[in-house]
């Protein structure tokens, strides 16, 4: 069996990685194809070294752009990839861009398409994740849920037929990671010359938080006047906007950082007093680090975080401060996100759709 990965953004690297594991130990063919979506080898080519992965196999390289532009060159560039490969399947990842180019790319080739991390929604129309992610699920033929709650979603959308539960893939990586770095200090925290527990993490990129010049002052501005040192792991884009807009990203609290390498990250958050973010996969990596986290956005797609205590959505100065410094949440044993095997049952799923993907 041959199985298309196309991926092009940081948190696809992650999931990719105990895929392609699973896939080696399967004996199946595993080509990777890399749209360079994210072309910042921090945000990128560090991330599939790190991860073990290796070189991708096809990279497209189409880089920034606004949605329809990278899209379409993604739509043309995957063509002649699909064509050329002929894959058993295409497995897309979550909601970006990439996702559903190569979605839409392979079903008008009649080439069968897995949809990983399918049913997370948002209700929220004015993201185009939310876009990315809806579209994609009623294209693919496949949809691998992450959590029950994700699997009640695309019943309540018509689609229980394709669905099959297999837990979410970067729980798999996540505690792999965090077993591995264990026993060593956050390089991060080392040169900071901060104490564990000193420090909060940040990462803000969403288009809603830094599009407006004025709502990336508020969110800079609200980060800058928490009571310690906040670390923003900025992406080059967020760089780029707060530069041409006159927004210092180091002021008070707040302390400018390029991004880090996933290992350095987890370690980073693991060594915090919590993370702030508007981003959708730290959430759930800061809820299974057991990291109190303060989401920068009005709803999430993983709103198991939130009924459990470990995330609360703020959106203000004031409701990120009161967030931030909340006392730690209750302990918990509860594991929405599976048992760290998920990659092994996606595996299992596509090599028998119709099968029992169980352990």
């Amino acid at each position: 069996m041959k199985i298309v990965s196309v991926v092009g953004a940081r948190p696809q690297f992650v999931k990719l990685a105990p895929i392609h594991k699973a896939a080696q130990a399967a004996g199946v063919q595993h080509v990777i194809v890399h749209t360079g979506q994210h072309y910042d080898p921090m945000l990128s080519d560090v991330f599939f070294d790190d991860l073990g992965i290796g070189a991708p196999d096809v990279h497209l390289g189409v880089g920034s752009g606004s949605h329809g532009v990278q899209t379409g060159a993604m739509l043309a560039a995957l063509d002649a990839v699909f064509d050329e490969h002929r894959p058993d399947w295409v497995l897309v990842y979550g909601d970006t861009n990439s996702t559903v180019a190569a979605a839409l790319s392979a079903v008008k080739m009649h080439i069968p398409v897995a949809h990983l991390e399918a049913g997370l929604r948002s209700f929220n129309r004015r993201m185009p994740e939310e876009h990315n992610r809806v579209m994609t699920d009623h294209a693919a033929d496949l949809l691998l849920a992450p959590t029950e709650v994700a699997v009640d979603h695309l019943a309540a959308e018509g689609l229980a037929a394709r669905t099959v539960l297999v837990g979410d893939v970067m729980t798999d990586v996540l505690f792999e990671v965090r077993d591995e770095i264990a026993d060593a200090p956050s390089p991060l925290m080392q040169e900071l010359g901060v104490e564990p527990g000193g420090f909060y993490v940040a990462t803000i990129h969403r288009a809603e938080n830094t599009d407006d010049p004025a709502r990336l002052a508020e969110v800079a501005a609200g980060l800058a006047a928490l009571d310690k040192p906040v670390v923003l792991l900025a992406h080059p884009r967020v760089v780029a906007k707060a530069s041409a807009h006159g927004i210092a990203l180091t002021q008070g609290s707040l302390i400018a950082h390029s991004p880090l390498a996933y290992a350095d990250l987890i370690a980073a958050a693991l060594s915090s007093a919590g993370v702030v973010t508007d981003s959708g996969g730290l959430q759930k990596e800061a809820f299974l680090l057991r990291v109190p986290c303060t989401t920068v956005r009005t709803e999430t797609e993983w709103v198991e975080t939130v009924d459990l205590g470990w995330n609360v959505l703020a959106n203000t100065a004031e409701e990120i401060a009161a967030a931030v410094t909340r006392p730690r949440p209750a302990d918990t044993q509860a594991a929405p996100y599976g048992d760290g095997h998920a990659a092994e049952r996606v595996i299992r799923a596509l090599q028998n759709p119709a099968g029992d993907t169980s352990s």
